[in-house]
Order: structure tokens, then sequence, then C-alpha cells
């Protein structure tokens, strides 16, 4: 069914999708926005900046040229959210063929318009046919063939069987569900919370406490992401429950050193000056705050992340309002029942 497969970023997960797809079997067509990492995957076939000490495929050919994948039946989209837009514009421009099938791999919301990475890929290209994937997946771990899950969502139904057999390997085991809506926003979400749970990590606020906070950021996380339009048992998941965990706990998680950095005392600004890529749980800290006030969610760890990320609040100060708010029965969202 995916004879020609293109895949549109080629920072760490982009390249671990495409080595993932290439071991499969199948020819991959990587667009860089940097042409030296173009060649050096070319060439040496690594991406030492990424994906320190991992070899691709030969299979895998990547390309500075965003043109060279308009032929694609099967596109991947792996770039940062805040500039999926402006990629998927320049794409379109060139003129790909409709009805191609699209598949978000991006964790991020827009900014302003509260739109999911596939909204935006459907206003800007023509016609695809969308589907998106999410999980508990380190780029790192994927790449290395070490063992990991994920669910590929679609409300194409008969997409799903073709995509998941194209994804699952020895290595990496692909479920499926038509909740394309809370399988992103899972997967977005959890940046935010990681971030908080980075900064209890700095401030050495043990383990009592961190599990605490993830615990009751699966239930803010699961409040947002339902009045987004998302499904309960989906934040139960692999891209709810399942990427929060690791996101928030693994030191490979960048999301969470960023946090932890800020409870160093670093300064947001400095910590992503210093980064080689996106933490994304710093853009969509602001587009979720902004999500939970149009919605009239109580959203309170979010609005700490997205306090001392976005408007100068110190971090003790933001861990202090946690700590300090209300006594409240927990009222915990259980799983969804079953027969």
């Amino acid at each position: 069914m995916f004879d020609k497969i293109g895949v549109v970023g080629s920072g760490g997960w982009g390249c671990a999708l495409a080595s993932l797809l290439a071991q499969n079997g199948n020819s991959v067509t990587l667009w860089s926005h940097t042409p030296s990492v173009a060649e050096e995957i070319n060439s040496r076939h690594t991406n030492e900046r990424y994906l320190p000490g991992i070899s691709f495929p030969e299979k895998i050919r990547a390309t500075p040229v965003l043109g060279d994948l308009r032929d694609a039946d099967l596109l991947i989209f792996v770039v940062p959210s805040t500039a999926i837009r402006t990629v998927a514009l320049e794409f379109a421009a060139t003129c790909p063929k409709p009805g191609t099938v699209v598949v978000s791999c991006t964790k991020g919301i827009e900014h302003n318009s509260g739109k999911l990475m596939s909204q935006v890929l459907e206003e800007c290209l023509p016609a695809p046919r969308m589907a998106a994937l999410s999980g508990p997946n380190l780029a790192l771990e994927v790449a290395a063939h070490i063992p990991a899950a994920s669910v590929i969502g679609s409300t194409h139904t008969d997409l799903l069987s073709p995509l998941q057999n194209i994804f699952s390997s020895k290595s990496f085991r692909a479920y499926t569900s038509d909740d394309i809506a809370g399988i992103q926003l899972g997967g977005a979400l959890k940046n935010v919370y990681a971030i908080a749970a980075g900064v209890c990590d700095g401030f050495g606020m043990g383990d009592n406490a961190k599990a605490a906070l993830v615990t009751r950021s699966l239930a803010e996380m699961t409040r947002l992401g339902i009045a987004l339009g998302g499904r309960m048992e989906t934040f139960f998941g692999l891209s709810g429950v399942g990427d929060l965990m690791v996101t928030c706990f693994s030191t490979k998680s960048r999301n969470r050193s960023f946090g932890e950095r800020l409870g160093h005392g670093e300064r947001p600004v400095d910590i992503m000056t210093s980064l080689s890529s996106v933490a994304e749980g710093v853009p969509t800290a602001l587009s979720a705050w902004q999500c939970a006030n149009r919605f009239g969610i109580d959203a309170p760890i979010t609005t700490e992340v997205y306090s001392v990320l976005h408007t100068g609040k110190p971090p003790k100060d933001s861990m202090a309002g946690l700590l300090g708010r209300p006594p409240k029965p927990e009222n915990g969202l259980q799983p969804p029942h079953r027969k």
C-alpha cells in the first residue's frame, strides 16, 4: 500500500522512525532542514547530534529538498510543533498529490488556535488522510531496537491495519485506535507535566512528592483532554499514562531534564539556548494554558508550569502554590469499566 515513504524532519524521533521503517524493509526518503545533517546521514549513515552511536539502514536517503517527498504515498511529519504549519505550507507549495496518507508524530498544540497537529496538517495539505502516532517512545531506545510500544490513531479505520503493519517490528509493537484527538492530546500534555516532575527532582523533593504530582497530572490531563475532544480510556493507555510515566521519570527525557534544571535555579531562556533539540513542553505549556482558560478547566499544574516558563514566576513559588491549595476530595478519575 505504501511504496514511497517520506519522513519530514531529521531530529532524533524523525530519524528513529525512519530507521524503524527502513529496518522493516522499506525505502525511506528523509527530509532534513540542515543540508549537513542530510549529508552525514547519506555518507556515514549516522546523526551524531541527535542519535549518538546509532547506525542507520542504507535504505534511508536523506535530502534537504522538501519537494523530493511530494510523490510519497505515506508521509510522516516529525518537525517541532512551532514549525509544523510553516513546513506544511512549504511542502504544499511543491504540489504533492492529494489524498496522501499523513501520520503526525509531532507532540504539541498550536498557540492561540488550540489546534492539534493533525488539524494543522489538514488545513495546509491537499486532502490528506490523517493519522497520528504517539506513545512512551524515547527516540534513542527505539533507534537502538530496545522494545517499545505505541498507538496509531485515525478516523479512517481502513488505514489502521496497514499502518500497524508497516510500523510493527520485533522490537516495536503498534496498537490502533480511532481516537486521534486523545492520542495527540496525551502526547502533547505529558510534556508539560514532565517539566513539573523535573522541577521536583531539581528541588530534591523525593519519590513520594513526585508520585503524587504525576498522579494528579494524570487527573488533570484527563480533565483537559476530554474537554478538548479525547476519550477517557485513551488517557489510561499508551499515549496517556504510558507516555506520562516515561517522560516524567526517565533521565533521557528532555522535558524532565529541562524541569530539573529549572529546579536547580537556571533560567528558562538559558536552558532553551543550550539545548540541541526542542523541549516541546515549553511551547505546549502556553497552548495548554490557553485551552484550559478557554474551556474553563481547572488545571493548576499546567497554570504553574506556564507561569514559570512564560511569565517569570520563580519555580519555588509555583511549587508552594500547588502545595498550598485548599484541601479537597480526591475525586480521582477511574479507568473505564470493563464488562
